[in-house]
Parts: C-alpha cells; structure tokens; sequence
C-alpha cells in the first residue's frame, strides 16, 4: 500500500487507527517498522521523501541532473527529492555570520542508508563506555554513560548483521571470505599497512556485488544490489507483512494528550492532516527528530514534547572526518570501493581516536569543483569576484578529475564528543528552518591534531594530499545526539529503550538517541538499536 494512492486511497489510511505509526524509512525506521510488522502489528510509515519505486534518479550524484555550475539550493527541490536527497536548507548559526545549506543527507525511501558507501561496522565496547577515555574536566557529559552495555547489546548486532546480509572478509564472520578479492589499490595500501605495524582488514559491507559494481556511494543504486533499509525492510514489510507507506508527507507536530502520543500531525500537498496510532515512533534522522519535538507544543509540553530539561537537541555530534588522497604507484583506481579499513589508533596511549577506512569514490569533478569554489567564495566573505570564480572552475573540474581516478581516497573518521552546546534548534520566526549551533571543542582539537599526525606518520612515504574537512560543518552525514538516552530524565531525552521520558508511548529509534557518537559508521548500530525496541515493544503488546 502507499504506491500512487488516489484521494480515498489516502482517506483510507488517515482514517484507520494503526497499532504504530513510524515516521522516517531510513536505517532505524524501516527496520523497526518491519520487525513490528512481523509481529503482526499494523504499521503505518510515513515518508517525507518519495519512494524510489516511482519516478527516481539512480546511478549518478544529483548534481549531474541540477544544471552545471550548481551547488544544491531550494530551487532543485524536486531533482534532490527524486535522488533521494534532502532537498530543505539549514541554517548554521555556528558564528557571527549566519549561512544556509542544504546537507549531504537523504530523504525518501531508505533514508540516508539509502546513499551511504554500504560499510556496516559494530561500534566497540569501549564506544559504551565513553568516560573511561574522556577526562572529566575536558568532557562536561563524561558522567552520562550509556544506558545499557555492550554484553547486552551485541546479540541485536548479530541479528542485524544478518538482517542486512552483512559480507565480511576472510576471519570476519560466518561468511568470511564472501566480499570480492580486493583492488591492486586496496591490496597494495594493505600491504603498505602491515609493514608499517598495523592490523588492517576488509570493511565487512552489505551489497549483493553484481558485476559492474561501483558501490553508489552518494547516489541511488540503479541495480538494486545495494543491501539498504528501503529493498531489506520497508519493501518486505509493505508487501509481504501488510504495512503501508504514506510518501510526500510531511510530518509536523506530534499529537499529544499529556503523557501519551495519540498521532502526528502534518503537510500532505496542500492538506494538513491528522493520522492516529497506538504508538508513535520517530526515525526522521538526528536534525528532524529534535526540530519536530521541538516544534511540538502544548499546555503540558510548553517548550516541545520531551523538553521539560531543556535536553531536546543538545549534544550534537556529527563525527571530525578528513581525507587523504593515497597514490600508491600501483595504476588507476579500480572502482575505489570501501574495501580497507584499520582500527590500531582508535584507542591508543590512553586516548580514545577513531578509524581509518576507504571512503569509496568521489563524487565527479564538476562536483567538487562547485563546492571547492562555493567554500572558497563563503571563506572570503565574498570578495573573491565572480567573474574570477567562473574563469577558475572548468581547470578545477579537470583537476578533480584527473586528480581523483589515480588516487585511492581513505577517510579517517573520529569521535568527537558531547557537548550541550553544541545543538539541532528550531528558526525564531520560521519553524520549518532547522538550525544548528556546532564548534569543535579545545579537547576534541588537541585529539584531531594528535590523529591526524599518526595517520600522516603511517602513510609515509607514499605521496598522499590531506583534505581537511573535520571542522566543515556541512559535512554532517553522521550527525547522532540530539535526543539521547540516559537514565535521569534531567541529562536526556529517552530512556534505555529510547522511549521520550515523560511519555508511555512516543520512540526515538534513528542516531539521535545516541549518548556519544563513538568512531566508527553508525548505521548497523541504528538497526541494532531498532531490532533490540522492537522486541522490547512486542514484549509490551500493542497499545488500546
């Protein structure tokens, strides 16, 4: 059901009282939706984007579609929404000068997952245990653990592995040895690696594989080989176990009767409409979820459902991850798939750092070129002439090009810890603008500083380019933390279960619930997270 509903279509699913209404298909969303599905709950998605089993754009970046010189603004709406992209500026207020963006995220069916590179990593145990490695007069939120370990975590990890299909390398699991042999590239940086002392491995990934794979990071897969939440769970759930999907909706405010979510409110074209459930559970990602808490206000909830403390928002992380561009003299890159990663300074000489893993290919010159130029002209306040802009951008574009099909690009990709004020707000004036407020603390610097010199001491002596983007705040394709879980309702928002304290019924289940951001891909912890509260919630029974 949801697939081109006409108007009584729709009527119909506004009017049905569902046993859980889920908003957001990505990651957290999907799999919990399916989960509950299967239990024979009556769920009901509701997607702000579009599903891509209509009209969609595949297989290439968005920008190919936008109309060159073009980085994503309000006017491209449509091409981002049918690439699966999000397609609404945010405003960081980070400084003085206040600017507007439109992030590097998705929105439709699948959710950002729907893009990512397919790297499927378990967080460490030391990643539920932040204040063992945090100083506490360096980290104000060192006190705010996790509220469960990692013990008892780890059997939804397997169940979530398994889920996605998950193929590791040789030694990685009960499909070791299933991923494809490695790229000349790939095996002469492993090789490089384990001469330097380090333990590197294959990114255990999920993907089918197909021949002519190039891995869609960043884009919509036009093979469907890519293992993501919208053909693993939502599809499986809408067509096998009875759910539907409301797509094109936008979802509001939440309807609340004191401590009980009674359903969501919210903009289908230009309808405002009211849809009810037993449970409401929230997967919009890490910037919608706090921004539709916040703007949902009653008598009761006078500064946004969950919000008593003030704790709705805050603890912003979003990861401090740069590149370096590797030439290990061994050809072009082959594909440049996510195929390597090593983990030997994520915690080292009693510091607690992160990953280093391929990123996976680049988007296309004509790409980075716009953006380059774009964070060029906004790094001097403008006063770069434009006419200097446009003479400087076709070299750029070969440049990139060139640049990048020799390289083989690894990403290193740090924790950066939680800070309250660091935060997801809502626009004075217009509700409908999120805002983020987010700087790189003294601490998280002093530990950047001090990876970014082990990574450069092992690259040695390859010739590499270091491209610094850890303190770009556009850069946010991680962001976790807005809407943590604790167990004093006074430093959090949802309890271990991730249900909003203060409420018996209302969910968080994407990255917002996370206390800390740990250093590592986030996905396969959000579907952990969604398996572990979907069984938690069959245990309970359905809501009257």
């Amino acid at each position: 059901m949801g697939q081109g509903l006409d108007g009584e279509a729709v009527d119909d699913l506004i009017n049905a009282q569902w046993d859980a209404i889920v908003v957001g298909t990505g990651m957290g969303g999907a799999t919990i939706g399916h989960a509950l599905a299967r239990m024979g709950w009556r769920i009901l998605f509701c997607e702000k984007g579009a599903s891509k089993k209509r009209e969609s754009l595949r297989g290439q970046y968005a920008e190919s579609w936008l109309g060159r010189p073009a980085v994503p603004a309000p006017r491209h709406a449509k091409t981002l929404r049918a690439a699966g992209r999000f397609y609404h500026e945010i405003e960081d207020v980070s400084d003085a000068d206040a600017r507007r963006f439109i992030p590097f995220i998705g929105a439709g069916a699948g959710g950002s997952s729907a893009l990512y590179g397919m790297a499927l990593e378990r967080f460490f145990p030391e990643d539920f245990l932040p204040g063992r490695y945090h100083p506490l007069d360096r980290v104000p939120a060192r006190s705010s653990q996790w509220p469960f370990s990692y013990e008892s975590f780890e059997p939804y990890y397997v169940r979530a592995e398994k889920l996605y299909r998950v193929q590791f390398g040789p030694g990685g699991g009960e499909d070791a040895g299933s991923l494809p042999n490695m790229s000349t590239q790939s095996r002469a940086l492993y090789e490089h690696f384990s001469s330097q002392g380090l333990t590197p491995y294959r990114l255990p990934q999920g993907c089918r594989f197909v021949d002519g794979c190039v891995g869609c990071q960043g884009f919509l897969c036009a093979k469907d080989c890519k293992h993501e939440p919208d053909n693993i769970c939502l599809e499986p759930a809408l067509n096998q176990e009875g759910a539907a999907l409301l797509e094109n909706f936008e979802v509001q405010s939440i309807e609340m009767e004191e401590g009980r979510a009674t359903g969501v409110v919210g903009r289908l074209g230009d309808r405002r409409i009211t849809i009810r459930g037993g449970v409401v559970i929230l997967a919009g990602g890490a910037l919608a979820t706090p921004a539709l808490l916040l703007n949902s206000r009653s008598v009761v909830w006078p500064n946004g459902v969950g919000n008593h403390f003030d704790q709705v928002g805050r603890y912003l992380m979003r990861h401090l991850i740069d590149l370096y561009a590797v030439f290990p003299r061994v050809g072009p890159a082959e594909g440049n798939a996510k195929e390597l990663a090593f983990n030997d300074f994520y915690c080292v000489d009693q510091q607690k750092l992160g990953t280093v893993q391929s990123f996976g290919s680049m988007p296309p010159g004509f790409v980075l070129a716009d953006q380059m130029l774009h964070d060029l002209q906004l790094g001097t306040k403008k006063t770069m002439p434009v006419i200097l802009i446009r003479v400087m951008r076709p070299l750029m574009e070969k440049i990139f090009g060139r640049l990048f099909a020799r390289a083989h690009v690894l990403a290193s990709i740090m924790e950066d810890t939680p800070h309250s004020e660091n935060r997801v707000m809502i626009h004075d004036d217009d509700p409908e603008v999120i805002r983020i407020k987010y700087h790189v603390s003294t601490y998280d610097e002093e530990r950047l500083a001090l990876f970014r010199s082990k990574i450069k001491s092992v690259l040695r002596p390859l010739r590499y380019l270091h491209i610094q983007q850890a303190h770009n705040n556009e850069r946010i394709a991680h962001v976790c933390g807005t809407c943590r879980a604790g167990t004093d309702p006074a430093k959090s928002v949802v309890d271990e279960w991730s249900r909003v304290h203060g409420t018996c019924n209302l969910y968080v289940v994407d990255a917002s619930w996370f206390p800390s951001s740990g250093g590592t891909n986030p996905a396969l912890t959000i579907a952990a997270n969604a398996l572990r509260v979907a069984d938690h919630l069959g245990e309970k029974g359905k809501v009257t």
